[in-house]
């Protein structure tokens, strides 16, 4: 895998193609939305059956991230888990995992409630002037959330998106879907700036403005 490094708000972040964000001054890695047990959710709840070993894959992933950065912080930026029950019958790998570093749990819209896991749980984060929280906000963050998509020769691929005043991250976890970067909630937010796609290895590409968006989609397809 590649990752390629950028600046947001004057500080340096590297952008790992898994779609995990680590940042060297904090030592920090950085993930949203993991989604851990969505599998196991629709299929208790009687939904379409997924992969059962989207969690496995996904905390593998985590594990190797967390390894090859040695982060001495890790942030879950909200929607770890895909629901309350998720989050207690993951609770002991969870541990185990987070054993040699600290954990701090953002708040998301899936897992709002406190689960009993290492590390502290709060509703954002404030670092270096920056606001880590789930959903952006008012000043300058990074978040999840939203689960950026970008469309290259017919794939529609994870993207971190780096505006202004916005760095949103893609979904981490497998199985998540997610809304095209042209989407106007996202346009809203980022209204121009950068991509960062992830997958087989980080590919950083311009995002041109609204006016000019609709009329280049198709070169992205």
């Amino acid at each position: 895998m590649t990752h390629l490094g950028f600046q947001f708000q004057g500080q340096d972040f590297v952008a790992r193609a898994s779609g995990a964000l680590f940042w060297p001054v904090e030592q920090a890695l950085i993930v949203a939305d993991l989604h851990l047990g969505k599998s196991e959710r629709m299929a208790r709840r009687g939904g379409a059956l997924l992969p059962p070993f989207e969690t496995r894959a996904t905390l593998e992933r985590l594990s190797i991230d967390l390894e090859e950065t040695r982060a001495a912080h890790l942030i879950a930026l909200g929607d770890t888990f895909d629901d309350d029950i998720a989050a207690h019958s993951l609770a002991s790998e969870i541990t185990a995992l987070c054993a040699r570093v600290q954990v701090t749990w953002i708040a998301g819209n899936h897992d709002p409630g406190p689960a009993d896991l290492p590390g502290q749980q709060a509703g954002e984060l404030h670092l270096q002037g920056i606001s880590l929280r789930h959903i952006a906000g008012e000043s300058f963050d990074i978040t999840g959330h939203y689960h950026p998509k970008i469309r290259i020769a017919g794939q529609r691929l994870p993207v971190f998106l780096i505006g202004r005043q916005h760095l949103i991250l893609p979904a981490y976890g497998l199985y998540t879907g997610g809304l095209d970067w042209q989407d106007p909630v996202l346009q809203a937010l980022v209204p121009e700036g950068r991509a960062i796609v992830t997958g087989p290895r980080a590919l950083m590409l311009p995002l041109p403005p609204p006016a000019q968006a609709s009329a280049r989609r198709g070169k992205w397809r």
